[in-house]
């Protein structure tokens, strides 16, 4: 089995989403000793800028032109990342939330690696994905808990979370797992200590489904969240 580990934070082993996605992959490695790691991390990449030549290769792909050589370079590197991901079979993602988004990094590597004929197709009227990746994770850590009902509901304040599902599984991904740590950064640590524990616990729950070849049905399981927080009507 071949996992794709994608890393987005630039803060390494200090890193609340790293630690996760990390302790999470190794409890999959028990498991599993015959799962092979793609890690990327998107700070250590040395990703190409999405600039004038690159834009210019992603418009003669498309029209199937003869590139300049500039052009081809970034190209190749594009088609690089690519590759890693059409040779995964499960991919594993965490993400901070910066600004209510995602790192600028993160989205760096969407817009290289997201080519019309390559992880989607589009015919002018629908898309479609193109990668066969069978389940994947994504770990979001938030330094506040956001929930409708209050000054910061999820419906005004989310723009991670919403778009990375809906990206991933627009190029392929056919069953998906968001694990929301909140409070993974609080003024009071012990309650950011509980919001990554249980945050953990929940990840090692999702071991056996992630393993597994087959997969529920798509009410089941497709697209579904888990929301880690410690809130004032919770504790009720």
């Amino acid at each position: 089995m071949k996992l794709l580990e994608i890393q987005s934070s630039p803060r390494g082993e200090s890193s609340d989403s790293i630690t996760l996605t990390k302790s999470f992959i190794e409890a999959c490695k028990s498991d599993n000793g015959s799962i092979v790691v793609d890690t990327l991390n998107v700070w250590h990449e040395r990703l190409p800028e999405f600039d004038y030549e690159a834009i210019g290769a992603k418009y003669k792909a498309v029209k199937h032109e003869t590139m300049t050589e500039a052009e081809s370079n970034v190209w190749e590197r594009i088609l690089s990342l690519i590759k890693r991901f059409q040779n995964a079979d499960r991919i594993v993602l965490g993400t901070p939330m910066w600004n209510f988004s995602l790192p600028y990094k993160l989205k760096q590597l969407i817009d290289l690696v997201a080519q019309r004929n390559y992880l989607f197709t589009y015919d002018g009227k629908q898309y479609g994905p193109l990668l066969h990746v069978k389940k994947a994770i994504v770990v979001y850590t938030r330094g506040s808990c956001y929930l409708e009902g209050t000054p910061i509901p999820p419906s005004r304040f989310d723009y991670q979370a919403t778009y990375l599902d809906f990206w991933l599984q627009l190029i392929g991904v056919r069953d998906l797992r968001s694990v929301i740590v909140d409070n993974a950064w609080n003024r009071d640590p012990r309650e950011s200590e509980v919001s990554l524990a249980k945050g953990k616990t929940t990840l090692e729950r999702l071991v056996e489904w992630f393993l597994n070849e087959s997969r529920r049905g798509k009410d089941e399981s497709n697209g579904s969240r888990t929301s880690i927080h410690k809130s004032k009507e919770r504790q009720k």
